[in-house]
Parts: structure tokens; sequence; C-alpha cells
């Protein structure tokens, strides 16, 4: 009777191995690529929330606000809730520009740079700080301090 050894060889195990760490690695590299892009859409979502919050505020004030508050936005109800950058909680990037804050200039900076939402953007730079705005003296922000081309950056 022959005594035969039943079972994977050491060779076997690690080319297993070998394959179940590649493809995971695969798999990690589009989880993150796919975060990214997720976190991208977030921020155009919410600058088109400002937008259109910052557009409400207009039609009542015949201005732009001087800062992105809680106490200009979500009190009069334009607004549930002033959106912040998905990493950090950081807030948007917003100018008040012009005499009684007649525009503004409002962006994100986005974490792909070849982000499809940047090629339809302004890309522009702040502009004049504003004066006699509604409920206060406006801000002027230099949204070229990172390069134009990473921010998503609307003007009304």
């Amino acid at each position: 009777m022959q005594n035969k050894k039943r079972g994977f060889t050491l060779i076997e195990l690690l080319v297993v191995i070998a394959i179940i760490g590649i493809l995971s690695s695969v798999v990690l590299a589009s989880l993150n690529s796919a975060r990214t892009k997720s976190r991208d859409a977030r921020r155009v979502s919410d600058i088109k929330q400002l937008q259109i919050a910052l557009e409400l505020y207009f039609d009542a004030k015949r201005g732009y606000p001087s800062a992105l508050t809680a106490a200009n936005l979500v009190t009069p109800g334009y607004i549930s809730v002033i959106p912040t950058d998905p990493v950090g909680g950081g807030a948007y990037q917003y100018a008040a520009l012009n005499a009684g804050c007649t525009s503004y200039h409002l962006g994100a900076t986005l974490e792909d740079a070849n982000h499809a939402a940047l090629q339809t953007d302004v890309d522009a730079v702040a502009g004049t700080a504003g004066t006699g705005c509604p409920n206060g003296a406006g801000s002027a922000a230099d949204f070229t301090s990172v390069t134009t081309d990473a921010i998503y950056d609307v003007k009304p």
C-alpha cells in the first residue's frame, strides 16, 4: 500500500497568494480613483447649490453677501446648510466683488486636474473687493494661489 500525501505544495500556495495580492492592488487603485471622482463631483454640486443660494440672496438684497455665512444664506432660507469641502471640511473660496457687491467669484479646488467641469468654468482671478455690500465690506480672494487650472470657479 502506498502512502500518498494530499494537499497543496508550497509553490502552489505562493502562486495563489501572489495572484490575490495583484488583484487586490488593482481593485484598491480603482476604488481610490472612484473616491476622487466622487469628491470632485460633490464639490461641483456644492458650488452649483451655492450659486443658486447666492442668486436668491441677490434677488432679495440687490447685492451679493460679503461672506458665505449661515446668517447670510441659511437663516433667511436660501440654502439649508453652507456646504464644505469633503476633505477637511474647509470653506469654499468666495469673494464678493465690485461696488455694492454686484458680482462674486466662487470656487473649489478639485483633486483631478483633468476633470471635465474644468473645461467649462470661468478660470478668472478674483477681481476687486466689493464695497457697500448689503451686509458689510466685501472681500477679495486670490484664486490663483493654487494653480488656476485645478480650481472650478464660477461667476454670475
